[in-house]
């Protein structure tokens, strides 16, 4: 249980930085945001537990 509550703040984070990506990215390309939908869709996923 310890090493899933360490990772899930990792992967918290690593949301957190993809979604900062995402809005860099849609400043930048506009169109080419969806590249980092994946990452953002993923790291949601896992800090919620759900794969």
């Amino acid at each position: 249980m310890e090493s899933t509550k360490k990772y899930t703040a990792v992967y918290w984070l690593l949301f957190v930085a993809s979604v900062a990506a995402f809005f860099y990215v849609y400043s930048i390309g506009g169109g080419y945001c969806s590249l980092v939908l994946p990452f953002n869709t993923t790291f949601l996923a896992k800090a919620l537990n759900i794969m």
